[in-house]
């Protein structure tokens, strides 16, 4: 029995969520949090360095959304882990937290080419 089928037969039978789904789930929020071209500029925007929301509304993907709209986005990204915030006076400041994720997004771009 392979270690899914494990896993699998553990959550049938009762056993609570198993660490392999648990870990799925997380992987699923992080790519639906990433699945709208507003949070994919930011997100590449970020992994140049931290950043003001003054800043990342200057985006073209952002340029022309409202505030609450960037605010939402902003807050899907914060949800999934993938970055976060502090604030310094009146600006709020975001960072990302997984640099890993470019490396999805080079990996894309050289499918893309083949």
């Amino acid at each position: 029995m392979t270690t899914e089928q494990a896993a699998m037969k553990e959550r049938d039978e009762g056993g609570g969520a198993c660490a392999t789904c648990e870990a799925r789930e997380e992987r699923a929020l992080v790519f639906k949090a990433l699945g709208h071209p507003a949070r994919l500029a930011v997100v590449e925007r970020l992994g140049e360095g931290e950043s003001c929301v003054c800043d990342l509304q200057e985006l073209p993907e952002l340029e022309k959304l409202s505030g609450p709209t960037v605010s939402q986005h902003l807050l899907v990204l914060k949800g999934a882990g993938l970055v976060a915030d502090r604030r310094e006076g009146r600006k709020l400041y975001y960072r990302l937290l997984m640099p890993c994720v470019l490396r999805v997004f080079d990996c894309l771009e050289e499918g893309c080419d083949a």
